[in-house]
């Protein structure tokens, strides 16, 4: 069975994932990004339940 030989694919897999975590990932990391999280406290909102006029 052909698909069980690793000897071009692994190549081909081990290269890729080298590029990306050697090239391409410290690239897009070093994005700012543009909603950064704020340091304010989440401040929660009282809601009313909703009066249903047939109960």
């Amino acid at each position: 069975m052909p698909q069980l030989n690793p000897n071009p694919w692994f190549f081909i897999m081990l290269t890729s994932w080298l590029t990306f975590t050697l090239i391409l990932q410290p690239k897009l990391l070093s994005f700012t990004s543009t909603n950064p999280p704020s340091s304010k406290t989440p401040t929660t909102t009282n809601t009313t339940p909703w009066t249903w006029p047939w109960t």
